[in-house]
């Protein structure tokens, strides 16, 4: 089977299944936001220590599944404070250091990589179960569209970059990290997103949240969660790109690693959380 038939056949799959994990939220969310997180977690640290790092991998690993529990029991009301958490897994990782790598281990490159590798994955991916329980939602569907609006923003940002990269890209946006993307795919993904961003904010959200989007936070969202997706796309770029691999595993047929198909939504779920959050109006 070619790239394009798995690439299709995985989409018809998990789409269906990520969008029925969503709308059922708690406990199925959570289990699909830690393995998410687990897994990118693990990938991560495979990028890291091809250029020499290493990572304390299953610590990090089970901090990074562990942080959208911890979201969870917050929602639940159980008493785990931020701060304690901190004050706990900080000692925790310094004292695995310590015992694990000592001085000739590269203790500073380890834990680096360890707390970046934690907070890139599972601390971002965790917004999508805080946009899930938004302040501003009060049932599943309206909770499961505002999940999906950085989500498919994000998508179609990628579509309209690749359409307009394709038909006007001349100038290399920044080859040295991704050769193929261009100035002219940058516009036309910011294009893409804005009037995604409207198409959703009118004809989704007042029906299924009750709440919509002024024109002004329209084109704020669009624009801001457009250069979120490219950013976030280069940032793992930059990772492989310095790791010398071209994907950062062959987890999933067709598509690359958990990591290669979510690094644009660790930058576009929490700023969308964070936007949303700003320039959302309720709309009986």
């Amino acid at each position: 089977m070619t790239e394009f038939p798995k690439r299709l056949l995985v989409a018809i799959v998990l789409i269906p299944l990520v969008v029925g994990v969503v709308y059922a939220g708690g406990p199925a969310l959570v289990t699909l936001l830690s393995l998410a997180s687990g897994l990118a977690a693990w990938e991560f640290f495979r990028l890291a220590e091809a250029r020499g790092a290493r990572p304390l991998n299953a610590i990090g690993i089970m901090l990074s599944a562990l942080v959208p529990m911890v979201v969870h029991a917050r929602f639940l009301g159980f008493w785990v404070p931020p701060v304690s958490v901190v004050a706990l897994a900080v000692p925790l990782l310094l004292s695995a250091v310590l015992f694990q790598r000592g001085v000739a281990g590269g203790p500073l490159a380890s834990i680096g990589a360890t707390l970046t590798g934690v907070l890139y994955t599972g601390g971002m991916l965790s917004f999508a179960y805080a946009l899930r329980y938004h302040d501003y939602i009060v049932d599943a569907r309206g909770g499961t569209a505002l999940v999906l609006l950085p989500v498919v923003v994000t998508w179609l940002n990628d579509t309209g970059g690749y359409l307009a990269g394709r038909a006007f890209g001349r100038r290399k946006l920044m080859p040295t990290v991704s050769p193929a993307k261009t100035w002219a795919g940058a516009y036309g993904g910011v294009v893409a997103s804005v009037l995604t961003t409207w198409a959703i904010a009118a004809f989704v959200l007042p029906s299924v949240a009750h709440v919509t989007l002024r024109p002004l936070g329209i084109f704020v969202v669009g624009v801001v969660l457009s250069v979120a997706a490219q950013v976030g796309d280069l940032a793992e770029s930059m990772f492989k790109r310095e790791a010398g691999v071209k994907d950062s595993s062959q987890l999933i047929p067709g598509h690359g690693g958990v990591l290669d198909r979510v690094d644009s939504l660790l930058f576009t779920l929490p700023v969308g959380y964070v936007l949303l959050g700003s320039f959302l109006v309720y709309r009986p």
